[in-house]
């Protein structure tokens, strides 16, 4: 039985180290982007969450023809968002009519506190933490 390994050859310490090369490359490479696609999903916990508070500012606002004494607080009630959501986000509402909505991580975000998402009426866009961070780096690519 000794025999037959005995002629049998095992890896040499540089193959070895080729392939752990090969693996801390491509480690490094997928990280990052595995990095982007969480930040982005924890954005759009957010952008969903924003987008339901601008339907109840647009309902009171075709209701009552107005927003005036109309809170975040109130929004937030008829949004009927989950606790997980409330717990992690903090929001604001800038303007009457509102211009800009805004949502503000709390120290119970997993990517911690002061983390930013907002929504700007005039531009009709979304931006802030794991949206914009995406654009800039593909600019910076190219």
């Amino acid at each position: 039985m000794l025999m037959k390994f005995k002629n049998q050859r095992g890896f040499s310490l540089i193959e070895l180290l080729v392939v752990v090369v090969i693996i801390a490359i491509l480690a490094a490479i997928a990280v990052p982007i595995y990095m982007s696609y969480v930040n982005k999903a924890r954005a759009t916990e957010a952008q969903s969450a924003i987008a339901a508070i601008r339907s109840a500012y647009r309902v009171q606002y075709q209701t009552f023809g107005t927003t005036e004494g109309y809170a975040v607080e109130d929004a937030l009630l008829d949004a009927k968002l989950g606790n997980a959501t409330e717990k992690n986000w903090e929001f604001e509402v800038i303007g009457n009519p509102p211009t800009r909505y805004v949502a503000t991580s709390t120290n119970e975000f997993p990517a911690g506190e002061g983390k930013q998402v907002w929504y700007d009426v005039e531009d009709a866009l979304y931006h802030g933490y794991g949206i914009d961070q995406e654009a800039q780096e593909t600019e910076n690519i190219d």
